[in-house]
């Protein structure tokens, strides 16, 4: 046994469920850097490696912007009780623009190994975004999804 009891594991794991569905319905995603300890690590294998929590924040916000809505569903758990860790299957969803439960998705696989106190120290993603997310993302496009772009603020004077 690691040095979390699975019951904590799970806790933590419930809060981070909860973080990501308040980011996903409200399109802001600072808050989910939150769920990491100071000196994460977090490995994106499409994105790259960021460490730090304010990192994770730069970069979350910025590659979900153009998606701000997308639900992060999970197929299944496994837990990892050794290494205090838990693997994810998790779907990336977009919903359909105007069909009601109609949805447009890729499979993701994510680890995360808890740190205490709700915390989490890592996580690493595992997915191939190059052929999954351009079919998906299109055929949604097609469906009159449309991706959101900041515009940049008016300046007077």
């Amino acid at each position: 046994m690691g040095r979390f009891s699975r019951a904590e594991i799970e806790q933590g794991l419930a809060h981070y469920d909860a973080v990501v569905e308040v980011c996903s319905t409200s399109g802001d995603w600072a808050p989910f850097a939150d769920l990491f300890t100071e000196d994460c690590v977090y490995t994106e294998h499409a994105y790259g490696i960021f460490r730090g929590r304010e990192a994770v924040r730069t970069w979350i916000v910025e590659v979900m912007a153009p998606f701000p809505h997308m639900r992060f569903p999970q197929e299944w758990q496994a837990f990892d009780e050794e290494n205090d860790a838990v693997v994810l299957g998790i779907l990336n969803v977009l919903d359909h623009p105007s069909e009601p439960g109609v949805e447009f998705g890729f499979p993701n696989m994510s680890r995360l190994v808890y740190a205490g106190n709700g915390l989490f120290s890592s996580e690493e993603d595992v997915y191939n975004p190059t052929r999954d997310a351009p079919s998906v993302v299109g055929a949604w496009i097609k469906a009159g999804g449309k991706l959101h772009v900041a515009v940049p603020a008016v300046q007077h004077g």
